[in-house]
């Protein structure tokens, strides 16, 4: 029976995972922690019947105790609940899908509690890779990636020499607008952001692969996976999203992951590493689907991805300012008080603005959060509310 416990069990990739769980009797849910989401948690926990659950407020636990005041379950608030879910005793494998830099801590502290780590959450690398992947190799754990792009390169190297690599393909569906002139990006309602051609996902990793600013984390997040140098990490877009990502070696030969786009076959393949099981669902179908096509990324008309390759280029605390910086303006956007082509000009902004700090642990990465979110509620929404994490 393999353990596993889950931190942001209520979005995409959570109830997803869960999904997994339904068709694999041999996997025990023994932790589950959400945002907002009590009504869906509730449900879960009565189906899945973990021992410890969080949500991210003390009045909302408060609730949630009362409502499963018939079972036997301990419930906890905010960060305490994100750590005692990601430390659980019982537990293997902890599964990082919820969305934002909160999920740093939780995430070392799984580590150091020797779990292995089903990655989905970008920001911990993104913002803290040069803390946890020495961190995990001292601690001997598996950083096993969740994401599509990520988990395709991480197949496409089993059996190979990781030496003789020669460049990461990372391939982007292009979002909704693609081919799309910046004059035609000024009037973008957030229902066509929203609007992704091939995915199902989350309302703020849709926008991000609306902006490219999502490839560009990914190139941020490959560098420490995958231990590479930003020289040789390219994106391709590729609109089919049949090609997940590939690796080219030193002998010109390349390997691709290719499959449906559908998010359970890379978290399937991250539980149960290094096997392989069947699932249910559509195969590609080569005779239907014709042909296939490339594009190079218009990093002009998205300067999201532009933005996210310098900050990986200067490093340092910058890669925090530009991801801090995306997720409060892409929440202004959700919120309707930004427009679409004001989420790289925010980007832009606060990382002109900050004072690089070279090597930030985490207390540094949490402040450089908390200062570049001031930065914005001050010049563009001044009760956007900076929490205290």
């Amino acid at each position: 029976m393999k353990k596993i416990a889950i931190l942001g069990s209520t979005g995409s990739i959570g109830t997803q995972t869960l999904e997994i769980v339904r068709d694999n009797p041999d996997i025990q849910v023994v932790g589950l922690a959400a945002g907002a989401n009590i009504d869906l948690l509730e449900k879960q926990v009565r189906e899945f019947k973990p021992r410890l659950v969080s949500l991210q407020s003390e009045k909302m636990c408060k609730e949630l105790k009362i409502r499963l005041s018939d079972m036997d379950i301990e419930v906890l608030p905010g960060m305490e609940g994100l750590l005692g879910v990601a430390e659980m005793e019982d537990s293997e494998i902890l599964v990082t899908a919820i969305v934002g830099m909160i999920g740093i801590q939780p995430t070392i502290a799984a580590i150091k509690a020797h779990k292995d780590i089903a990655l989905a959450n970008k920001e911990t690398l993104v913002t803290a890779g040069h803390i946890i992947m020495p961190l995990a190799a001292q601690m001997g754990v598996s950083i096993l990636p969740v994401d599509s792009e990520h988990s395709a390169i991480f197949q496409s190297i089993q059996g190979e020499n990781k030496e003789r690599i020669s460049k990461l393909l990372i391939t982007a569906s292009g979002g909704p607008f693609r081919g799309k002139t910046k004059s035609e990006l000024e009037h973008v309602r957030l229902e066509d952001a929203l609007n992704h051609p091939n995915w199902s996902m989350g309302s703020k990793v849709t926008i991000d692969s609306a902006t490219l600013v999502n490839k560009g984390l990914e190139v941020m997040e490959a560098k420490w996976l995958f231990q590479m140098d930003l020289s040789q990490i390219q994106v391709i877009v590729h609109p089919q999203s049949i090609i997940h990502s590939m690796v080219e070696y030193v002998d010109g030969g390349i390997i691709a992951q290719l499959g449906m786009p559908d998010m359970k076959l890379p978290i399937q393949y991250a539980l149960f590493y290094p096997d392989r099981r069947p699932m249910t669902g559509k195969r590609v179908d080569f005779y239907e689907l014709g042909s296939i096509t490339f594009e190079k990324p218009d990093m002009e008309t998205f300067p999201g991805l532009k933005l996210a390759l310098r900050a990986a280029q200067e490093g340092g605390s910058i890669p925090t300012v530009f991801n801090a910086a995306n997720e409060c303006a892409v929440s202004l956007f959700l919120e309707r008080k930004i427009k679409f082509l004001q989420i790289p000009e925010i980007i832009e902004l606060c990382m002109d603005a900050h004072k690089k700090i070279e090597n930030p642990d985490v207390e540094d990465i949490l402040a450089t959060q908390k200062e570049t979110m001031e930065l914005i509620g001050m010049k563009y929404a001044r009760s956007l509310f900076v929490p205290d994490i």
